[in-house]
Formats: C-alpha cells, structure tokens, sequence
C-alpha cells in the first residue's frame, strides 16, 4: 500500500463538476493499493496517518496529528502511484491491486477511519475521473509504503 500524505489548508474532489468531498485544515491521503496487500497493511498504514505527528504544536513544532488538531481526512484512490516507467516510456500498472480488491480494501480504509477516530472523513469516488484540488500546508507532502 502506498499512500501520499498531504498536510492541507483545505482540499476537495469533484466528479462531472460535482463536489464529492472537501475539507478545511487535515490532510489529503492519495491512495494506492499494491496487488498484495491484506487488512493488515490497511490497518497498520491507517493507524500510521492518524498518529502521524506532521501538525505543528504551539511552539511551532510538527508535534500533532490530524486527531489532535481536530483536522479532518479526504480519501482519494489513486492506482497511478503504482505506475512503473522504468522501462520504456509509458507506465506500466500491474503492481496496482485490481479494481474489485482495491476498491474494497479503499472502502475499509474509509470505515476503519470512521470507526477508530473522531476526524471527519471525505472522500473521492473510486475508479471516477477526478478534479482534485488542494492548498498544501508547508508544503507538508510525506510518502508512506508498506
């Protein structure tokens, strides 16, 4: 699983020019599911971007997470992080998980969140064309693999 963590401003998602998530002060979460993956990376990757201390504190530390700042989450699905242009020039994606895998192992993510925290969470529509749009905090931008 591979997730691009984005510190945000405010960030939203639409779809044929439809708003389909937003949020204020949180981050953005690109995700893409390996072919492999289980419940147990979803799991570990979602309690890792909950705890994740990249918020600063009073003294201007990144020392909180979204759950301590009351931030809020947009999940968005991304297959394309699992693009591999190594050889030749067009990317290849048979490392990304395929649609009905990741499209499951996205919506427990989702539900993991919603049950395990109180951060709001938004989202994207899996496998859509998507507008998204974000006003990077920092810029904060950290990649997590597992």
């Amino acid at each position: 699983m591979r997730v691009v963590v984005q510190r945000v401003r405010h960030a939203k998602v639409e779809v044929d020019n439809k708003e389909t998530g937003s949020i204020q002060n949180g981050l953005l979460l690109l995700v893409g599911i390996h072919e492999e993956d289980s419940e147990e990376e979803l799991e570990w990757m979602c309690e890792k971007i909950l705890k994740l201390r990249i918020f600063d504190d009073e003294s201007g530390k990144m020392n909180d997470s979204v759950q301590h700042v009351g931030g809020e989450l947009l999940v968005v699905s991304q297959f394309t992080l699992y693009g591999d242009a190594e050889k030749g020039n067009r990317p290849s994606y048979i490392k990304a998980a395929g649609p009905d895998k990741a499209e499951e192992l996205y919506e427990k993510m989702i539900s993991y969140f919603k049950e395990h925290s109180d951060v709001n969470v938004e989202t994207g529509v899996f496998g859509a064309y998507m507008d998204v749009e974000l006003l990077n905090d920092g810029p904060v931008t950290i990649i997590l693999d597992r």
